[in-house]
């Protein structure tokens, strides 16, 4: 569900607001004698209702506008205001709202997105005035109420459409939208612009580096210090010097402990380029150089695209779930917040890449049979078989069956009759789903599997694979799953026994585990006490970066 808003309807809205007010001015609300004083929010309501007519229904799920939301909101709310006490004086809840919209700066937001500046001076003109009029009034709940919505709207689903920048982004985002429903409530009870903001983990250390480094940017003599770093110069006593200062600036919690067989020096560096995703040669390279000399300004631009991405996904993730970082090339099990585990994984190559998706494990298969997708079968199999005939398929392990599932002799194949047929490997010791596979029903038919191409996880590029997940651990994720969260009699000796027999075993999950495959090029390292930054593998951060810039 995606709320239409931008700072140009912004700016319209606040006109709008500003002809409403001059209309209203024309028909004060100030209360008579005697007349009770919530009674001051009758022309507050009757003159809301002139300009803001019901909606048709009352199903916030088909709600689709900020100004729909509106109308909703002060329809439940029964017209009155939101932040105004009765004598028309902002209540706490629009202080602290002002606060939060400010607050939005960390999120990588524009808190002038959300009018904060005018608000502030309307908020003043309110608390100094003696007696002040409806029109005011109505310009500041309104304005109040608009922003609030907007900026929850921002917070909970991003402000782009993933689509438009991100062909291969597929993650449903069905956190529950309550802002209207919560907002008719907020005379009694407030909540918060955090209610919206992402649960995870690595949404709230993002955004304490986004603070960081945006003390960096303003910080006079760390860029004077950065302009001193020539990337194509061997560097010098002063630049080690220059150096010293960026890493301890960037990485303060870094601690190298003395090694005989690395100086400190180098550790540091190795360190340095850990962080930034750069190879860990402990060399002071080009590459390197050109990393510490950029201004903090650079990477406040990465954080704030990775922000937006985390804003895509589910709010929370819950208490039990995966995640797969594609250019990480990582994946964790974690469960009430720590690792159950680790490990490495391959991931799509450049040409098949691995699409961002949410999806629940459903069973874990040991001695997965292979059947051969349809991008394969083009790109792979028709190839090979072109070239080496039906010894390609005996080389592959592959049998060749009818849409019904009867075998094919693989004499009667050739170039023209190929493609009619579909194509299994079976369970065996060069299977190219190895021994364990972890399905995730999908309409893109991604899932996490073994592989017996063991030595690729010892490479920093593991995108090799045609889009699925391979495992580093398989058989461990396995045991962990069957025997420690479904609660089964699993061990390595029963798994290795069932290995042997090379036959298929499906078994169900009554545990629901939600696996989130994503794309995020700045994540929590091993520690998840700091960010680390990543490879752009899939070249996918500029074109966000190029329409972040246009909100």
């Amino acid at each position: 569900m995606y709320l239409t808003i931008s700072v140009k309807n912004c700016c319209k809205f606040f006109s709008f607001l500003l002809i409403v007010s001059f209309v209203f001015s024309c028909k004060p609300g100030k209360p008579k004698k005697g007349v009770p004083q919530q009674e001051a929010y009758v022309p507050f309501a009757e003159q809301l209702k002139t300009v803001m007519s019901p909606i048709d229904s009352v199903n916030k799920k088909g709600i689709s506008s900020v100004g729909e939301n509106m109308r909703y909101t002060y329809q439940s709310a029964d017209y009155a205001p939101i932040w105004l006490k009765e004598n028309i004086h902002p209540t706490a809840a629009a202080e602290q709202l002002l606060a939060e919209l400010e607050d939005l700066k960390w999120d990588g937001l524009d808190p002038e997105n959300y009018n904060v500046s005018r608000l502030k001076l309307l908020k003043i003109k309110l608390d100094t005035t003696k007696v002040n009029t409806m029109a005011d009034a109505l310009m500041f709940d309104t304005a109040l109420t608009y922003s609030y919505l907007a900026a929850a709207r921002d917070l909970l689903i991003g402000k782009v459409i993933p689509k438009k920048v991100d062909s291969l982004w597929y993650h449903s985002n069905d956190s529950a939208w309550k802002a209207p429903e919560w907002l008719a409530e907020a005379k009694t009870k407030y909540r918060s612009l955090d209610s919206f903001r992402s649960a995870t983990p690595t949404y709230a250390l993002l955004r304490d580096e986004y603070k960081r480094y945006y003390n960096l940017a303003v910080d006079s003599d760390l860029l004077q210090v950065m302009s001193v770093i020539d990337p194509l110069q061997h560097p010098d006593s002063e630049m080690m010097e220059c150096i010293n200062i960026v890493v301890k600036a960037e990485m303060p919690w870094l601690n190298i402990t003395p090694n005989d067989s690395v100086s400190e020096e180098k550790q540091m560096i190795m360190a340095y380029q850990r962080y930034m995703g750069l190879p860990a040669t402990g060399k002071t390279d080009s590459s390197t150089l050109a990393q510490m000399s950029l201004s903090p300004d650079t990477m406040l631009i990465k954080i704030k695209a990775n922000l937006e991405r985390i804003r895509w996904m589910k709010r929370d993730y819950g208490n039990l779930y995966v995640v797969v970082n594609i250019p990480l090339m990582e994946l964790f099990l974690r469960k009430d917040g720590a690792n159950l585990m680790h490990m490495r994984v391959v991931v799509g190559k450049q040409a098949r890449q691995t699409p961002s998706l949410n999806a629940t494990m459903a069973n874990v298969v040991i001695n997965p049979p292979w059947g051969v997708p349809p991008t394969i079968l083009k790109n792979d199999v028709v190839p090979g078989f072109q070239k080496s005939g039906k010894s390609y398929l005996a080389k592959k392990g592959l049998r060749a069956y009818t849409r019904d599932g009867k075998p094919v002799n693989a004499a009667m194949l050739n170039m023209k009759n190929l493609k009619r047929y579909t194509y299994k490997q079976a369970p065996g010791n060069d299977n190219a789903l190895g021994y364990v596979k972890f399905n995730l029903p999908n309409p893109w038919d991604i899932y996490l599997h073994d592989t017996p191409h063991r030595t690729d996880f010892g490479k920093r590029d593991r995108a090799l694979s045609s889009g699925c997940i391979r495992l580093e651990k398989p058989q461990q994720l396995a045991l962990l799953i069957l025997g420690q969260l479904e609660k089964r009699d699993y061990t390595q000796e029963k798994l290795d026994a069932m290995i042997k027999t090379h036959k298929t075993r499906w078994e169900l999950l009554k545990t629901k585990i939600p696996v989130f495959i994503t794309y995020l090029t700045a994540f929590e390292d091993t520690t998840g006490a700091h960010i680390q930054y990543v490879k752009d593998v899939y070249h996918r951060d500029d074109k966000l970066i190029s329409w972040m810039a246009k909100k």
